[in-house]
């Protein structure tokens, strides 16, 4: 599937889920944005893909919790480029804790990072995509969008409402030509992920090892981390995909985690 001369932005692209997609995109033929809070991380990024090829990728400091933030971004690729093709609402963060324990500080920073940057970031893009008369707005879900898991309260709550938001941007954007669907990975070894599995060892005292046999891989078919790549190729689809039929939708990729 191609992408060629199509505008990207990818937030949280400078490393991770985001940083696999949009090199997955600068191959397919796009000129990528490569948004994220960290500037040196997202001009490397950058760097590295113009290095590689690409018809054009640039480094965009934004905060998706900061609408000014994310305003002056998505103007800047304007700027630059004259539309915007693709949105990928990836940027985010993990918090884990009993719901007892959680802090009020922590629920609402993970519900700004991932529910209020899609809708930051879905709203700036909106009328830009609409003037053109076509766009695809890909939402970064997870299996936690369909299913809940201890410790991730607020996590479970994000994802679960960007079903939500998406289904509504697939419904007002339509008769724009604008899609909008939902990626949900399994669990992938990133940073994120790596992180959690000491802290969920010392909240469900179990080890480290348990943690990823039992807890993250334990549910799959095949004892395997779903790869950012993986989650690449179905972002890829939905950008890619030549026809309004594919909206709406949510698409998991997880070894089986979870099943539809």
């Amino acid at each position: 599937m191609t992408l060629e001369d199509r505008i990207a932005i990818v937030t949280g692209a400078a490393s991770g889920i985001g940083r696999a997609i949009a090199r997955r995109y600068a191959t397919a033929g796009a000129m990528v944005a490569i948004a994220d809070i960290n500037r040196e991380a997202a001009e490397n990024t950058a760097a590295e893909l113009n290095a590689a090829g690409a018809a054009g990728a640039i480094a965009l400091v934004m905060d998706v919790t900061d609408e000014a933030s994310v305003n002056d971004g998505v103007a800047a690729v304007m700027a630059r480029w004259g539309r915007i093709d693709v949105l990928v609402s990836n940027a985010g963060v993990q918090i884990v804790n009993q719901i007892e324990n959680y802090a009020f500080s922590d629920w609402k920073r993970m519900l700004a990072i991932h529910l209020d940057g899609a809708f930051l970031t879905t709203r700036a893009v909106l009328p830009h995509m609409y003037a053109q008369g076509s766009g695809s707005v890909i939402l970064m879900g997870s299996v936690h969008s369909k299913e809940a898991s201890p410790l991730k309260s607020a996590y479970v709550t994000a994802k679960h409402g960007l079903l939500g938001l998406a289904r509504v941007i697939a419904r007002e954007g339509a008769a724009k030509g604008v899609r909008a669907n939902v990626v949900c990975p399994g669990f992938v070894r990133t940073p994120l992920v790596d992180r959690q599995i000491p802290e969920q060892a010392r909240e469900l005292g179990i080890t480290e090892e348990e943690v990823v046999k039992r807890v993250m891989l334990g549910q799959t078919v095949d004892g395997e981390f779903t790869t950012p790549e993986d989650v690449a190729e179905v972002a890829l689809l939905f950008a890619a995909f030549p026809t309004k039929a594919l909206t709406g939708q949510s698409l998991v990729v997880s070894h089986g985690w979870y099943m539809e």
